[in-house]
């Protein structure tokens, strides 16, 4: 199964240092069944651009309470077997929580499969929404508008042999 874990450089550069993400339990997102139910959707890509997307609104709200790190979501993109995923389908389709799965123990970081940053030209717009995220969390339109503002940047693919110059 593939699940998307939000994280921030770093976390990424902790990552790669220990040849693990962790420690457990670690947040994630994946296609889960409420999610596939929300997009009506049958194309695995499409969900699973749905499950990155929400990783990086979770890097955002990581960005926020860290405001020492440098401004760009990141996502690490693993392939981990079903078994080690759990997700909570009593959770239904509340769409704060969809796509959410955790995994209980660390994961070797030779199971990414890829890492998905923003690019130097969205740090403006990732700062800008990381300040803003609690106040469009309790409702402010102008807030949103600016936490959307950084979502209109597509993440960066890069595969993993590039994490050493992705956090150098």
């Amino acid at each position: 199964m593939r699940v998307y874990i939000p994280t921030t450089l770093a976390g990424l550069a902790e990552a790669y240092k220990a040849g693990e993400i962790g420690p457990a339990p670690l947040d994630a997102f994946a296609v889960t069944p409420g999610l596939r139910e929300w997009y009506v959707s049958d194309d695995i890509e499409e969900l699973e651009y749905a499950a990155l997307t929400r990783a990086a609104q979770a890097s955002l709200r990581l960005l926020a309470a860290h405001p020492d790190v440098p401004r760009k979501r990141v996502v690490v993109a693993l392939d981990v077997g079903d078994g080690e995923v759990r997700h909570d389908p009593d959770r239904g389709l509340d769409p704060g929580t969809l796509g959410e799965v955790r995994l209980a123990r660390a994961v070797p970081l030779t199971k990414a499969a890829a890492v998905h940053l923003d690019a130097a030209g969205a740090e403006r717009d990732v700062r800008a929404a990381a300040d803003a995220v609690g106040a469009a969390d309790t409702g402010d339109d102008d807030a949103r508008f600016t936490v959307d503002g950084a979502e209109d940047h597509e993440l960066l693919w890069y595969a993993t042999q590039e994490i050493p110059h992705l956090i150098g």
